[in-house]
């Protein structure tokens, strides 16, 4: 607002894209291009700056983004379904960055920014399934809930609801914990930011692999296998011998086994899972 009033008022250029990304980055440096065309045509009318090799050079070279959405470690993701939430910025930037450059489903994305409605729904109205507005965060678990998602992006809040329901989290926006201000330099804005953002996509949807080291070294798989939701359903039952068999697929995909069972029990009505129901699930999401 304070960019669009100093424009009317004075007639001040400014950027209205955020530099995060490396579409959104190029477009960035192309609007700042336009600007100093303009401010610089009475002094150098003859004479423009070429900023496309400059874009070319830092995309292919500084930035490793657009090689890791070529590799296999992303394709492997594409497809799987992602929720987001934070800030107006930063979750509609990363909505984008998942959809457009990573070919990440973005199953929901929001934010508690109520003043920014209109400009979040503008910027990711092409990216994602369902949007949602809101500074309630019991809302906004009981949506991951219902997705079920491979992992989340989100405030610290958001970071706690995926622990709850064994999902990782990465860590987008504030509120935020200590330990997400390394001192480190590692920023999200620019070429060097696309960089630190693959690496958090890459290693939130990688989190899973701890679980299984931990049951390769005898770790915490002795506890319970409990059923975990925040959403106001039912969740099915599962009989000793469904229970049985699920304690024997490895716990390094036995929660995503144990979610996707129930979400296939959900859609069918099934009140009680059983072991032919594990099945059918399986074959379903074959």
């Amino acid at each position: 607002m304070t960019a669009m009033y100093l424009n009317k008022e004075f007639g001040m250029p400014y950027v209205s894209t955020t530099p995060m990304g490396a579409v959104d980055m190029a477009e960035c440096i192309r609007q700042i291009k336009k600007s100093l065309d303009i401010l610089a045509a009475p002094i150098l009318s003859s004479k423009r700056v070429d900023y496309e090799s400059y874009i070319d050079g830092q995309t292919r070279f500084v930035s490793q983004a657009a090689w890791f959405s070529r590799s296999i470690d992303c394709q492997n993701f594409t497809g799987k379904e992602t929720v987001v939430f934070g800030d107006a910025t930063h979750a509609a930037s990363i909505t984008k960055i998942l959809a457009r450059e990573m070919g990440i489903r973005v199953s929901c994305t929001g934010t508690y920014c109520k003043h920014d409605a209109e400009w979040f729904k503008e910027q990711i109205k092409d990216f994602c399934d369902e949007m949602i507005i809101t500074d309630d965060h019991a809302e906004v678990g009981d949506i991951i809930a219902r997705v079920e998602p491979s992992a989340i992006f989100g405030t610290q809040m958001e970071r706690h609801i995926g622990k709850r329901l064994e999902i990782p989290c990465g860590v987008i926006s504030a509120p935020a914990h200590i330990q997400n201000f390394s001192l480190g330099y590692r920023p999200f804005l620019g070429y060097e930011g696309t960089n630190q953002i693959a690496d958090l996509v890459y290693n939130s949807f990688a989190l899973g692999m701890e679980d299984h080291l931990l049951e390769i070294f005898c770790g915490h798989d002795t506890k319970e296998i409990m059923t975990k939701s925040l959403s106001t359903d039912i969740s099915p039952i599962w009989d000793p011998e469904s229970r049985q068999e699920l304690g024997k697929i490895p716990r390094f995909v036995r929660d995503e086994v144990k979610r996707n069972t129930e979400k296939f029990a959900r859609r069918k009505g099934i009140l009680n899972v059983t072991v032919e129901v594990m099945h059918a699930a399986k074959e379903a999401l074959s």
